[in-house]
């Protein structure tokens, strides 16, 4: 799986969640739109709709599910807006100044990052950045057992604890496993819409104070700016929503909050090992090759990979490709990258500070 670093856009230089996908830049598209609604949306997240221009004979379907949620006409229209550079200084303000009402919103001074993912995506890269020792994941229904199951998809050490559907994870139940000294995080969804179930994440608080060194990951992607969460008052070291359900936005961007302990901690990562195990059998490799020529008119195709401990973010695998057209290199590359990933066995390993050693595939 290819990862890259999501940048918090106050600084520069704390990109340390490891996110899959492809997408490096969020679009300023959804930038304009979020950042032209925040407001309003803080005060009032169920926007009132008015009549939209649509084709004749078409019915206006209002929305009245968890999400994707109605999305006001005036947010719509500003789809329609030009687009802006995203290495442009307004593209940088506008990120801020989403971050900054971002803040308001979750009440909370910790940075913002701001994902083109789903939520989903951002419960993977905080659970697979901060993970060093074991996570305890309480889940009260379907949403719950989806970040258990990202757990054990990216080989993170988990355990899961699922209450009856219908009912609350309590406050007793947390201190039973935080106390063994097992983990360094746990997760838990605020509002599982499942089951619709609210967790009682102030009591909870209470319990985590007790154990300061487990960082605290919360599912807010139903819950944020439809119910207060108090993220610093509370203490959740990473609090994760989304722009399609109350903050009634058109989807395509995940929003967290990221504390600052979070980042220090995710920062013994003290380097990664990366890479094929044992020698690339040439004969894989050259199957790779033969199968690009027939699809794509090529005239040179050169692999390289490395081993060993590779730096974080550093990069693993060059796959070149030489065509006449453009768009035939670039295809072919990604079908090598594919195939190179399908085919080839790999591993990761990553080694923190205290000794640990996380290992994937």
């Amino acid at each position: 799986m290819n990862y890259f670093h999501v940048i918090p856009v106050d600084s520069p230089s704390m990109g340390l969640f490891h996110m899959p996908g492809p997408a490096l830049f969020c679009k300023a598209l959804i930038f304009v739109v979020f950042f032209s609604t925040l407001r309003r949306t803080f005060f009032c997240p169920f926007a009132i709709p008015c009549p939209l221009h649509m084709p004749e004979g078409t019915m206006h379907k209002k929305l009245f599910i968890p999400g994707p949620t109605e999305v006001a006409p005036d947010v719509l229209q500003k789809l329609a807006t030009p687009m802006i550079g995203h290495r442009t200084k307004d593209a940088s303000n506008l990120q801020r100044e989403i971050s900054g009402k971002m803040q308001q919103v979750m009440f909370t001074q910790n940075p913002i990052i701001l994902s083109t993912s789903s939520g989903s995506g951002l419960m993977e890269g905080s659970i697979r950045s901060l993970t060093a020792k074991r996570a305890i994941v309480f889940s009260v229904g379907a949403f719950g057992n989806r970040w258990f199951k990202v757990a054990e998809a990216n080989n993170v050490p988990a355990d899961k604890h699922e209450t009856e559907w219908g009912k609350a994870t309590t406050p007793e139940v947390v201190e039973k496993y935080l106390s063994t000294g097992k983990y360094d995080v746990f997760t838990v969804t605020h509002n599982e819409t499942s089951t619709g179930i609210m967790n009682p994440v102030e009591e909870i608080a209470e319990v985590r104070r007790k154990y300061p060194d487990v960082l605290w990951l919360v599912d807010a992607v139903s819950s944020m700016a439809g119910a207060k969460v108090d993220v610093d008052t509370l203490g959740i070291d990473v609090c994760i929503t989304s722009t399609q359900k109350a903050l009634a936005l058109p989807p395509g961007m995940a929003i967290a909050s990221v504390s600052r302990r979070a980042l220090d901690h995710g920062k013994q990562v003290k380097y990664l090992e990366h890479g094929v195990q044992g020698e690339a059998p040439e004969k894989m490799l050259k199957e790779i090759i033969s199968e690009i020529r027939q699809k794509w008119d090529v005239e040179k195709i050169a692999f390289c990979y490395r081993k060993g401990k590779i730096g974080a973010g550093e990069g693993t695998i060059v796959i070149a490709v030489a065509a006449t057209h453009r768009q035939e290199a670039f295809a072919a590359c990604q079908y090598a990258i594919d195939r190179f990933k399908e085919i080839l066995p790999t591993k990761k390993e990553e080694t923190y500070q205290d000794g640990s050693i996380w290992v994937g595939e």
